[in-house]
Parts: C-alpha cells; structure tokens; sequence
C-alpha cells in the first residue's frame, strides 16, 4: 500500500468504497468464513492484531488494528451492532471508524471515519444485492481442512483452519475471539496475527459527526500524507 493511504484503506476495508487505493491490510474478515462461523460480538470486547505486509517496493510493513464492539441499535427491528476500528501504521498515523450492522443479514447501514486531529465524518453507503453476493461468493471460495491449536501473541486457541486455494491463503477462528473469531491468517504477500483481547472498550470517536464532504475528506488525506512523508 502506498503511503498515506492508511486511511482510505480502512474505509474501503471495511465496504469497499470506491477510493482509489486498495484494502491491502492482510485481513479480509469481511470475505472469511469467521463471518458464519465463528461470528460473536460483544459489547465492550474485541481484539487486537498485528499485519506485517510483505508485497510493494517499500519492504515489510507492520500495523496495527483493533476492531471491538461499542453498542447495539434496532434497526427496523433488527438487531445492530456499532463495531469500532481503529488503524496504525508503523509511523503512528491512525484512523478510527465504526459502522452499523444488522447481526440477522449482516447487512450494513451506517460508517462513520475520523482521522486524528480532524472531525469525525458519516460516510456516503448504500448497500445493493450485487456487494452481498460478492460476500457470498467469496465465502464459498473457503473450506475447513480441520481443527489445530494455534498459538499467538494472545494465547493459544483450539481453532478451526479455513484455506482457499484462489490465491493459496489459510485462516484461522475461534468463537472465543470477538467479533469475528480470526486469531491468525497468511496470505501470499501479509501475515495478520491476534496480539491482544480487548475488554471494556469505550467509543473513540470524537465531537460532533458531520455529513460526508468530499473537499473536506481530500483535504485530511492530503494532509495525512504530507505528515506521513516527513516522519522518519
């Protein structure tokens, strides 16, 4: 990922909005089985993983996210969850969001992205029949080859392995991980590992949230780079 794109990553990490810059954060939960099996989440719990991202001219890049649950909302009678995230690179530049979704359909609803020091934003999203059928394909591309303990940062799990042989990648979940149950996965050009579990998280966005301005948002990734490119 080039630098200064942490932030657009996250984003389209998340829904896959059309900003011109891939999601290459070495986790594709979205797309992985932990969505149908080993999917949890739990208000005030989550985890926290390290991706080292070996592709680009750049070298290894390690960073950092937390992913957890902050609350829970009906949504036309359904049950929500807000799911927090928060990105780091390995210069500390970071971004928080989170996003509403129904547990029932997994269908998402609302993002809000705050980049720090700059005000929180909500996010243009309508989701449409062909972006759940892309999950849905994607989740057939995985199948189980069996069980294993594996140990991490966090601990050791009993996990079940999940391998797809599109681009050679293996996973690993846990229905004692929230919210999605990933503890490791290696892929051709990344490798994300579970470091910590998070418990009595808190909100993180900050101040009002405006409506999505697209000078504005330009104007903060601009920025963000500018920052980026002078640290050391």
């Amino acid at each position: 990922m080039k630098a200064g794109c942490l932030a657009i990553a996250a984003v389209t990490f998340f829904l896959g909005l059309a900003f011109p810059a891939p999601a290459q954060m070495g986790m594709d939960i979205f797309k992985k089985p932990a969505i149908a099996k080993a999917f949890n989440p739990v208000v005030g719990k989550g985890a926290e993983y390290e991706t080292t991202s070996t592709g680009g001219s750049h070298g290894a890049k390690n960073r950092t996210m937390q992913m957890y649950i902050v609350g829970k909302e009906s949504v036309d009678g359904k049950e929500g969850y807000w799911m927090e995230f928060v990105t780091s690179d390995d210069k500390n530049q970071s971004v928080v969001g989170k996003t509403l979704f129904t547990k029932e359909d997994f269908q998402f609803h609302r993002i809000i992205v705050q980049m720090a020091g700059q005000p929180a934003m909500e996010m243009p999203f309508n989701p449409n029949n062909a972006h759940q059928e892309k999950i849905q394909e994607n989740l057939s591309e995985w199948h189980s080859v069996g069980t294993e303990s594996i140990t991490v940062p966090a601990g050791t799990f009993a996990c079940e392995h999940w391998h797809t042989d599109k681009d050679n990648s293996d996973a690993w979940t846990s229905d004692k991980v929230t919210p999605f149950g990933m503890v490791k996965e290696v892929g051709p050009h990344s490798t994300m590992i579970l470091t910590k579990l998070l418990t009595d998280t808190q909100d993180r966005i900050t101040g009002p949230v405006k409506p999505f301005d697209p000078q504005a948002f330009k104007d903060q990734l601009m920025q963000q780079m500018q920052q980026h490119q002078q640290k050391p």
